[in-house]
């Protein structure tokens, strides 16, 4: 990504879960969380059905880890969600 930014996801074989650990991620205090993440099969129409719900979602963003977009909820918790990129694309050179 760049040189202030560095991390690691970690997925449990099998698991539709990940946490991700890092630097420059995030602007949150250590130790504090104020944004979730959950794998969805298609971040496009994720997005749709947010929009059809009165949700602000942002753009989808299609990096070559995968395709996200973002809300915030009522409580102020900001959510990603993230579809994962096709299986071996991975550093194949996608952006």
């Amino acid at each position: 990504m760049d040189e202030n930014t560095r991390f690691v996801q970690v997925t449990p074989p099998t698991s539709a879960c990940s946490i991700a650990f890092g630097e420059g991620i995030t602007d949150m205090t250590p130790g504090t969380q104020n944004s979730i993440q959950a794998v969805v099969p298609d971040a496009r129409a994720a997005r749709r059905e947010l929009l059809d719900r009165g949700v602000d979602a942002t753009e989808v963003v299609t990096l070559a880890w995968g395709s996200f977009t973002s809300f915030t909820d009522p409580d102020g918790n900001t959510w990603t969600l993230q579809e994962l990129p096709p299986p071996g694309s991975y550093g194949a050179g996608e952006t």
